[in-house]
Parts: structure tokens; sequence; C-alpha cells
């Protein structure tokens, strides 16, 4: 039972259809052997077939399986990779075709998540883009995709030499502050309304960037196409309207604040 429970949870987590809905090695074997064609689609399903296939056998029966399905160890590893992958993009309809065959699914292993939710949802991702993908050899897209991670991987270093400089100059102030021992009574508690006031605002940012991201995940039911399409086109100018009042508030505070308290923060 528990072996059962475990190879459903498999299953459900990557979202794979269970042959009969058992969970019996053979079936699921004899399932992946029906899938294995060479369509992204059919590779995506072999991996997320092999994984669960890999959750309900016996220790050390997975690899006498694989000599029977006549998969080699480190593809079927690509495979589930692939399914994993794949499975924590949204959809990967556009994506998928774009892709055409299995040895560029593989190369697309490479790409972390959010550059492949990005490619999905916006037809790009860094100098990548969906419509260039299908017309690619394999080896120009393992370039570009090299191109793509390494731009990546530039950019979190930017992004982390800036994190790294803020905590610093976080520190220098909190050092300041904290040798200020003699503060006038009224301003007890002004840094702690800052704080809240601060994840009050990166909470509201959040929340309009969450709206956008489930209204564009968001896939339209048979005959609503139109309907969806306006429908987000009236949610764009309402999140429209909402960032350039934020934008305008935030640009009048702070022209205010480097008049007034920010002139003091260089001393």
């Amino acid at each position: 039972m528990q072996l059962d429970a475990h190879v459903r949870a498999v299953a459900a987590q990557i979202g794979y259809q269970l042959p009969g809905d058992y969970t019996d090695p053979d079936l699921i074997q004899r399932d992946i052997s029906s899938s294995m064609r060479r369509s992204v689609e059919a590779c995506i399903e072999v991996g997320r077939g092999l994984a669960v296939l890999k959750a309900a056998c016996e220790h050390g029966q997975f690899i006498s399986r694989l000599d029977v399905l006549g998969i080699d160890r480190k593809v079927a590893a690509k495979f589930m990779q692939s399914a994993v992958k794949f499975s924590n993009v949204s959809s990967t309809r556009h994506l998928t075709a774009a892709l055409g065959n299995q040895t560029k699914l593989f190369e697309m292993l490479i790409l972390d998540d959010e550059q492949l939710e990005e490619l999905e949802l916006t037809g790009q991702t860094g100098e990548l883009k969906l419509d260039d993908i299908a017309t690619m050899s394999v080896k120009e897209l393992r370039a570009k995709l090299r191109e793509a991670r390494a731009n990546a991987n530039a950019t979190e270093r930017v992004i982390a030499d800036k994190d790294a400089k803020i905590n610093e100059m976080h520190r220098t102030l909190h050092k300041r502050v904290v040798s200020l021992t003699d503060w006038p009574e009224a301003f007890t508690g002004y840094l702690d309304q800052v704080a809240a006031a601060r994840r009050s605002m990166e909470k509201a940012i959040a929340d309009l960037d969450i709206i956008r991201r489930d209204a564009m995940l968001l896939d339209p039911q048979p005959g609503e196409e139109d309907g969806l399409e306006k429908a987000r086109e009236a949610l764009g100018i309402a999140l429209v309207d909402a960032l350039t009042r934020g934008d305008e508030c935030l640009a009048k505070v702070r022209n205010i604040f480097e008049k007034t308290l920010g002139a003091l923060v260089g001393e």
C-alpha cells in the first residue's frame, strides 16, 4: 500500500497518467514502449513514465527494465530530467512545437525554470527567441543556449554584487543608528514603522505581479479565446494605471525626501 501511494504521488507530481490507473510496473513499462516515438511530447511522456517506473520498481530492478526497453541509462536520465524540467512550465505546447525533436529537447535542459517560463510566456529569453528555435540546427541551438545561460549567470553575479553592496550599506547604517542612544522620544519606533511600510510596499508590488502572472497562465476554454484577450487587455490597462500611480507617488515622496532627510544620509 505504501509503494502504491508513493507511485501515485510521483505520477501526480509530474502529470503522468497511469495506464488503467494501475501502478503495476509491467503495465507502466508497456505504456512507455507504446509512447517511444521521437516527437517532443512523446519524449516528455516517456520521461514521465520512466520516473514513475523507477518509483514502482524494487531496488535494483529499474536498470533491468531499462535494458528490456532498450534505453541507455544516460538517455533515460535525460528523459526523466526533461519530464521534471518541463513539468514546471505552465504550458509547453508552443515550446515543444518549436523544438521538434528529442535532441533539441535535451539541449534545453541547460536553461533554468525561469528562463523556460519566460521563453514560453513571452517568446524570448535573453537573445534566444522561440520563433528562431524551429529553424536552428542543433549546433546553432546549442551555441545560443550556452550564450543565454552565460548571460543569465552574468546577470545573477551582477545582482549578487549589488545585493552584497546593499547589505554592507545596511550594516554600516545599522552601526550608525545603534550608536545613537540619545534619540528624542518622538523618534521611538520610527525604524520599525519604516520596516513595516517597506514590507507592505513590497507585498503590494508582488501582488500586482502575481495578478499579471496568473492572468497570463490562464488557458482559455473552448469559445472563450476572444473574451480572454479582452479581459487581459482590460486588466493590463488597470495594472498600467496602478503602476503609473505608484511611480508618481514614489517620485513625489523621493523628491521631498532628497531635499530633507536624504540630504543627511551622505554626511
